[in-house]
C-alpha cells in the first residue's frame, strides 16, 4: 500500500535511513576529536600565515616573538589535550576520500 504526498508516491516501507551509531562511552572522546581537529587545522593555517608574514618582513621583532610564543603555547596545549583523551596527532587527520587527508602530513 502506498500514500501520495504532494504528488509523490510514498510507500509504507521507505528505505531505512542511515543512522549514526553513537556509543555513550565514546561520544565525549569523538566530540573532543572533532573539536581538536578543527583547532589543529586553524593552528596550522595561522602558522603558515605567520611564516609568510615573517618571510615578507611584515612583522616587527616583537610581533614575531609574540606570534611564535602563542603558537608554541597552542601546540603544547593541543598535545596535553590529545594525551588526556588518548589521541595521536594522526587521529585528528580526517580522510576526505578522493580529496585526501584534511591536514597535510608533516
Amino acid at each position: 500500500m502506498s500514500r501520495r504526498r504532494s504528488g509523490i508516491d510514498v510507500s509504507e516501507h521507505p528505505e531505512p535511513r542511515k543512522r549514526l551509531d553513537l556509543e555513550p562511552d565514546t561520544v565525549e572522546r569523538d566530540l573532543i576529536k572533532l573539536v581538536l581537529t578543527v583547532v589543529e587545522l586553524l593552528r596550522q593555517l595561522m602558522e603558515r600565515q605567520a611564516l609568510r608574514r615573517v618571510d615578507e618582513g611584515d612583522l616587527s621583532e616583537e610581533q614575531e616573538e609574540r606570534i611564535g610564543l602563542t603558537l608554541m603555547l597552542l601546540d603544547d596545549r593541543m598535545t596535553e589535550l590529545r594525551d588526556r583523551y588518548g589521541l595521536r596527532p594522526e587521529d585528528l587527520n580526517l580522510d576526505l576520500g578522493p580529496l585526501g587527508p584534511l591536514l597535510p602530513r608533516e
